[in-house]
């Protein structure tokens, strides 16, 4: 039995598995102990719940245990990376290659780190939203310290060419870090096959608790240092300091051993369903996918309905849908997306995206039901619009 609204925004967050639930409880009230009170059974406990998540956050990535840093999230996360690497490499250059369809976390921590002298280049991308690698080569300079591109895009799932950009960053020299939130657990990522130096997840993006994440920082060939930003401790190898939220990181673990153990079904099993919703929405009249059909992720699909503004949209589907017009984190914002209009998409388009977002407990009935809704919702807006009545005049003329 369906209930409303059906969640189709997974991109955004998704639902605690009850399997990482379960898992994190004790930490709360019998194993409560501070991981760095290192003389007693209390703390001993909890930081060796600690480390075995550290474990299998690392396992989920291809890294060493070592090399992953527990934070607050992946907003924290690229700032950690963006302005550690910025204040700590100072002396060999300022110069930070990104691209204009990164999620905000990045873009406007490189404006911030502008005005502190940094030079950044915004590469643009191709209208299926992937980077041009020649483009890349060009930009790089003797000052380049660090190139930014993110793993997977989140308003469209385009997967970038991530394992190449690594390769061209390790010829030059120069740091990689990418923003991998939406891809880790959902596709293989592995740092040392696509030469990641620095890669920021979170977990509340793979059914595990929000305000938790992890920076995986290499720590060899190169070794990676970053300038800390926040300090008071010697948490985190001193990269991070502040008492550790065990509980959150039990939990984030968890959720990577889970993820881990059933990716390849679940992809498969999302591709399939994700195939079904956009085949049938796209026999909408002038519907359209934004990005790439070949390099993306198989939960997302973001399509743009022309005539139509996504506000529209969700103002008629918000009581039986629950989607996104992008980005949670620029959802309130009226103008056409940041990251379509920089992928070419013209604003009549831009302005009429709708971002699909399925995930681990959807259902084949959840599909065929937001089909309908969605196909009733686009017929009765485009009765009452004025604008496609002139653009359908337009095409019979």
């Amino acid at each position: 039995m369906l209930r409303y609204p059906v969640y189709l925004d997974y991109s955004s967050t998704t639902p605690c598995d009850e399997r990482v639930l379960e898992t994190t409880l004790p930490y709360f009230t019998k194993f409560f102990g501070n991981a760095s009170s290192r003389s007693h059974a209390f703390g001993w406990r909890a930081d060796t719940a600690v480390e075995a998540a550290r474990k299998s956050v690392a396992s989920l990535i291809g890294a060493d245990p070592k090399e992953i840093v527990f934070t607050s999230g992946s907003t924290e996360g690229c700032n950690l990376a963006l302005r550690g690497v910025f204040e700590m490499y100072a002396s060999k250059g300022n110069h930070i290659i990104t691209t204009k369809t990164e999620h905000k976390a990045v873009l406007d921590t490189c404006k911030i780190l502008q005005k502190k002298g940094a030079e950044v280049t915004f590469l643009n991308v191709s209208k299926d939203g992937i980077v041009d690698t020649e483009e890349l080569k060009a930009a790089i300079k003797p000052e380049t310290i660090l190139i930014a591109v993110m793993y997977a895009n989140n308003e469209t799932g385009v997967v970038q060419p991530v394992k190449e950009i690594g390769a061209i960053a390790k010829q030059h020299n120069i740091l990689f870090f990418s923003d991998a939130t939406q891809a880790v657990g959902k596709i293989p990522v592995n740092v040392e096959q696509d030469h990641i130096d620095i890669l920021a997840l979170s977990a509340h993006k793979i059914y595990g608790p929000k305000g938790v994440g992890a920076l995986y920082v290499r720590r060899r060939n190169p070794r990676v240092k970053l300038a800390a930003q926040i300090t008071g401790g010697a948490q985190e190898n001193n990269l991070r300091s502040g008492t550790l939220n065990v509980p959150a990181i039990v939990g984030l673990g968890r959720a990577c051993e889970i993820c881990r153990a059933e990716m390849p079904e679940e992809a498969a099993r999302l591709n399939d369903l994700r195939n079904q919703l956009q085949l049938e929405l796209l026999k909408i009249d002038e519907s359209y996918v934004n990005g790439s059909l070949e390099h993306r992720l198989p939960q997302i699909c973001n399509i743009s309905f022309r005539s139509l503004s996504s506000s529209q949209l969700l103002s008629v589907l918000n009581k039986t849908l629950a989607v996104s017009s992008g980005s949670a984190c620029t959802s309130g914002s009226l103008d056409p997306s940041f990251v379509l209009k920089a992928m070419g998409i013209e604003d009549g388009l831009a302005r009429g995206s709708i971002r699909f977002s399925i995930g681990r407990f959807t259902n084949r009935e959840e599909i065929d039901f937001a089909i309908t809704e969605v196909k009733k919702a686009v017929e009765k807006l485009r009765n009452e619009s004025f604008e496609w009545t002139l653009f359908q005049k337009g095409k019979t003329r």
